[in-house]
């Protein structure tokens, strides 16, 4: 660490090649933070996804309802612990481009079922008894400028309302989670509420959706299969998964975003290694008579090739860290497209990655510069000069 500050000098020699290889690092590492938190927004419930949870859908399509009688039949099931059950609303709050996540549940089973959702004893309480009561997550009441208590209207266009009017909820509470990554935009509703008014409709008595949890998981595939088989060759046959296949096959109805993701930055840390590489092997060839000149001093090839090596990983270090700084800090300002990406954030796994990708292109990026100015002779380097 002494030599540090020989090795700032020669780094800050020619300044504007020092400090535009320092801004194109920069660069790269906060697109890096910024492609890891869209990697981690698509693949939104995936880590989350309880190992003890099934998916129970419509053998042909997730968009056709399973019969709600479904539900008694599943919890029959020996190894079945608890079910619910939800429809996709998909409702809009005054103009088509507010949508948000809004779905009928059954409130009982649906809060035992998800207990990362944490509700206050007395929102939950006021939810359960208000059959026009709404559950909504903290980020979806920030957007919109709600609070508990305000009754809001929201236009289906799914499940339409005979007369064409919108749909109104009482905000009964608020669900919020401390584990990142819950998707904290989306709103709840009585289930009993739209059943009622759709009873003599095609979508009476029909669901979207079982969710199941199992005693063991370890018995979840076995389980599955009973459950298929209860309906095989009915009119309605299912399919069943676990909560994590369903949740990452849900992510990748839009291709796969987490390789794309990843290839982008790996491309971007690439291109970084070859600007470094390049800024270090011209550094070296302009001081060649000076390494020289150090070396008829007494500095051996190893302490030589360490300082050249310590040149590029001050590069590498302070373009790289700075820039998953600021992209960490521009993640948390919220999801840039207001509400596309609800869990966009960046995972503390992601960022030791980027820490290590940073050193790693320091030592790689002056590995070959180095060993020439280790290996360099005396002689032939104060001829050249």
């Amino acid at each position: 660490m002494k030599f540090l500050h020989i090795v700032w000098k020669n780094l800050m020699r020619r300044k504007i090649r020092t400090i535009f290889t320092l801004l194109s690092i920069f660069v790269a590492f906060v697109l890096f933070g910024y492609l890891m938190a869209v990697r981690s927004a698509f693949n939104m419930g995936v880590d989350l996804a309880g190992a003890d949870r099934l998916m129970v859908l419509n053998k042909i399509s997730i968009i056709m309802p399973l019969p709600l009688s479904y539900m008694e039949k599943v919890r029959a099931i020996e190894g079945v612990k608890d079910v619910t059950h939800a429809n996709w609303f998909g409702a809009y709050y005054q103009e088509t481009k507010n949508q948000f996540p809004n779905m009928a549940v059954d409130p009982e089973t649906w809060l035992r079922m998800y207990p990362e959702f944490q509700v206050p004893d007395d929102q939950k309480k006021a939810w359960l008894a208000d059959r026009q009561g709404a559950l909504v997550g903290s980020v979806t009441m920030k957007r919109f400028g709600w609070k508990v208590g305000d009754r809001i209207p929201l236009q289906a266009t799914i499940f339409r309302r005979p007369d064409g009017l919108a749909w109104e909820f009482n905000i009964s509470g608020v669900y919020d989670s401390p584990i990142k990554g819950t998707d904290k935009t989306q709103l709840f509703f009585h289930y009993d509420m739209l059943n009622e008014a759709m009873r003599s409709s095609r979508f009476g008595n029909q669901v979207g959706w079982l969710v199941i949890r199992v005693d063991d998981p370890e018995q979840s595939p076995a389980i599955a299969k009973k459950i298929d088989a209860l309906f095989a060759n009915s009119q309605t046959e299912t399919k069943t998964d676990s909560e994590k296949a369903f949740v990452a096959g849900w992510a990748k109805q839009i291709g796969n975003i987490s390789l794309i993701t990843q290839l982008v930055a790996a491309a971007a840390i690439f291109m970084m290694l070859l600007v470094t590489a390049n800024t270090m092997a011209q550094s070296i060839r302009e001081r060649t008579g000076e390494m020289a000149v150090l070396k008829t001093l007494g500095f051996g090839d190893g302490r030589v090739l360490s300082m050249v090596l310590m040149e590029s990983c001050v590069l590498a270090l302070v373009g790289g860290l700075a820039g998953l700084g600021v992209g960490w800090y521009l993640v948390s300002l919220g999801d840039p497209t207001g509400s596309f990406l609800p869990a966009f954030y960046l995972p503390a796994r992601d960022l030791v990655t980027g820490s290590l990708i940073v050193v790693a292109l320091g030592f790689a990026a002056g590995a070959v510069p180095a060993w020439q100015a280790g290996r360099l002779r005396i002689v032939d380097a104060l001829r050249r000069n």
